[in-house]
């Protein structure tokens, strides 16, 4: 592996900050099958709607999640599907634990 810069240190580590909440992680693992309105994601992750709408926001800040206007509608998706990659790395450690 190639040394990474003091950099790319803090982003992989504000990544993983990102991640490492619970919501947030219900949110991302949502959006694996494609694009959805927050009224949607909200259904899923059992939230309320204002609470998922903080936790995207947080998302969208740090680039895991991207939006786009459809009309009055708002879809959130994947910013980068690589996030899925660590993501399944990540369970498939803690299944061989």
């Amino acid at each position: 592996m190639e040394k990474p810069t003091i950099s790319e240190i803090e982003r992989v580590s504000q990544i993983f900050k990102v991640l490492s909440d619970v919501t947030r992680l219900k949110i991302v693992l949502s959006l694996e099958e494609g694009e959805r309105n927050v009224t949607s994601i909200a259904e899923t992750v059992e939230m309320e709607q204002s609470a998922v709408s903080h936790q995207l926001k947080l998302l969208r800040e740090n680039n895991v999640v991207k939006s786009r206007r459809e009309g009055k509608t708002i879809l959130y998706s994947l910013d980068d599907h690589h996030v899925l990659d660590i993501l399944e790395q990540t369970f498939r450690h803690i299944r061989h634990l």
